[in-house]
């Protein structure tokens, strides 16, 4: 049975002359696999890195080169027989642990034009890209938070909680943020949270809550699902609202479930399994609670308003970068250990 790959976004490569069937040279694509399903924390013994050899480029296909990656890619297009992507323009692919792909195009994304140069073009992963997508949709369109409200988020100093935390602080919110170290609570610190706390250290979870908002939380946006919620979700006040955002399928191959868990995910998606099982547990006050799960998938979109306002300084980011594709896998196991969006520069 093939190796599974992981699915990721990606810049793509250098300018080349375009090529025919009968010149083209030959790509050896390095790409990193699943070697095996891992219990647990992943190890490097899990991954396995491949070299293939690329078939020739077809018409209406583009050969790309990558840039950067998300490890949970961004690239250029070096050849291409598709009018619709010259050579040099920039990408997003959902193209997997590989340095380079061919696409038809159906799946690309390309950056805005008018990228500003101020900006490093990996912030298209990260702060101006999903996380920023995410953020803006589950707090404002899926959470419907109003001014003078308290905003709970937990994993708030990464890629999407940080963005989450700092857009409620614009919209004139009370913020409340949880983090797993006393750096990262310095972060949320420097972003403008009014109460920021590490969740591993503090003696009771319930009580920090209630000291840093004793009358409740209009809405918590849940980065991490059911076990966080079930301390928080009392606290909630009536017709609050729980927002849940899960990015992809890494988060609970990381975390694990249960045979059965898996079963009922295929069964319901990923998006309705979290909010019926998050009702389940609360079934006396889930009447009361407006809750929505959110499942965003690979697609890319950019948000104008965020560049904007990282720009003008309103929206501070912080990206961890690790240099090299073979450093792939120690990168996507020091994932959780980091604070912002995690990229591996190729």
């Amino acid at each position: 049975m093939a190796s599974p790959e992981f699915s990721a976004a990606a810049f793509f490569g250098k300018k080349r002359q375009v090529g025919t069937g009968r010149s083209f040279r030959m790509v050896h694509a390095k790409s990193w696999t699943l070697k095996k399903h891992f219990v647990g924390r992943p190890t490097n013994s899990d991954f396995e890195l491949k070299t293939v050899e690329l078939p020739p480029l077809k018409n209406r296909k583009v050969l790309l080169e990558a840039l950067f990656f998300t490890v949970d890619p961004y690239m250029r297009v070096v050849e291409s027989k598709n009018s619709a992507f010259p050579i040099g323009t920039t990408v997003v692919a959902p193209s997997g642990w590989t340095a380079h792909s061919i696409s038809d195009g159906k799946n690309l994304e390309k950056l805005l034009a008018e990228w500003p140069d101020t900006l490093p073009p990996s912030l298209a992963l990260g702060m101006v890209g999903m996380p920023s997508l995410t953020a803006y949709s589950g707090l404002l369109d899926i959470s419907g938070v109003q001014g003078g409200e308290t905003v709970l988020v937990n994993v708030a100093a990464g890629a999407v909680g940080s963005v989450v935390g700092q857009i409620a602080k614009l919209k004139g919110f009370k913020v409340v943020g949880a983090a797993g170290s006393d750096r990262r609570v310095a972060c949320l610190e420097k972003y403008g949270f009014d109460v920021a706390f590490n969740y591993k250290t503090v003696k009771s979870l319930e009580e920090t809550l209630q000291k840093a908002s004793p009358e409740g939380y209009d809405c918590d946006f849940d980065n991490v699902g059911v076990e966080f919620s079930n301390v928080v979700i009392p606290q909630i006040k009536k017709f609050g609202r729980l927002a849940i955002a899960i990015r992809n399928e890494l988060t609970h191959m990381i975390t694990g479930v249960e045979r059965r868990d898996k079963e009922e995910i295929h069964r319901y998606g990923m998006g309705r399994w979290m909010a019926k099982r998050t009702r389940d547990s609360f079934n006396p006050i889930s009447d009361r609670l407006k809750i929505k799960a959110d499942l965003l998938n690979s697609s890319y979109r950019v948000v104008s308003a965020t560049n904007d306002s990282v720009l003008l300084g309103k929206i501070q980011y912080h990206e961890h970068i690790t240099e090299g594709f073979e450093s792939m896998p120690p990168a996507f196991m020091g994932m959780l250990r980091e604070f912002g969006e995690a990229i591996v520069k190729a």
